[in-house]
């Protein structure tokens, strides 16, 4: 594989931006889809901003390992697709890859679920191993938290440990983790100290029944209050950085 154009010159306006914006690509252009990104991608279009830099990524591609896990990516995503649930994706990813041992990392309110999981894993033919995140029962003071700022302040509340579940991991041999329901940040931590690749099932959000994109879906009705004070009256076409201030 070699990038697609290695000389690309940055298009119109693009000198506005230096950040991506692809969140606001109208759903008329979007026209990466259709290889033309090129030609007819906005100022904030990453071949614009940045031609060098996603060439320099396509040429990663090269490497036997990245390329193996973009291929079987989208073997699965075609092969399942409105087909398979996530579950059933994990699992032929896995089998694709060649991977004999994956990873659980769980909350300790998702150990039912994980035990579900770390089952159909096993019928597989996988080996699984878990590791929740309450594992070593450190007191939330030991990371320099007050009384005051636990859930149930008054007595012991073990911190979650995402660090730990992950180097258990790694010492476990797990080759692929699957993330069960870890909180914003200590599934960061999860992430960061993997040595495994590492794929997201359950995304926590407590008051959603763990389907944040709800919020996102409602954001202009049931949930307008994850808005911050600065909610423009009117949505903006372009990124911040090429608007008039």
């Amino acid at each position: 594989m070699s990038p697609k154009n290695p000389d690309a010159k940055p298009g119109p306006n693009a000198n506005k931006y230096t950040d991506p914006g692809c969140a606001y690509c109208p759903p008329s252009v979007r026209a990466c889809r259709q290889g033309e990104d090129e030609d007819r991608g906005p100022g904030f279009c990453p071949t614009n901003v940045n031609p060098e830099g996603v060439c320099n990524a396509e040429a990663m591609y090269e490497d036997p390992f990245y390329r193996r896990v973009a291929q079987e990516s989208a073997r699965v995503e075609s092969e399942g697709y409105c087909k398979w649930t996530r579950v059933e994706e994990v699992a032929q990813f896995a089998k694709k890859m060649g991977f004999r041992k994956i990873g659980i990392a769980t909350c300790i309110s998702f150990v039912d679920h994980a035990n579900t999981l770390s089952q159909i894993l096993e019928s597989h033919g996988f080996e699984v191993a878990s590791a929740a995140c309450k594992n070593g029962s450190i007191p939330k003071e030991d990371i320099g938290l007050k009384d005051s700022e636990k859930i149930r302040p008054g007595g012991h509340e073990s911190m979650c440990n995402p660090i730990s579940q992950a180097e258990l991991l790694n010492e476990a041999g797990c080759e692929f983790n699957v993330v069960l329901g870890l909180c914003i940040g200590h599934d960061s931590l999860f992430f960061k100290h993997s040595g495994g690749l590492a794929t997201t099932l359950v995304a926590k959000d407590r008051v959603l029944a763990h389907n944040p994109v709800g919020a996102l879906a409602l954001a202009d009705s049931y949930f307008s209050r994850v808005w911050g004070p600065d909610k423009p009256e009117k949505a903006p076409k372009i990124p911040k950085q090429g608007r008039r201030n």
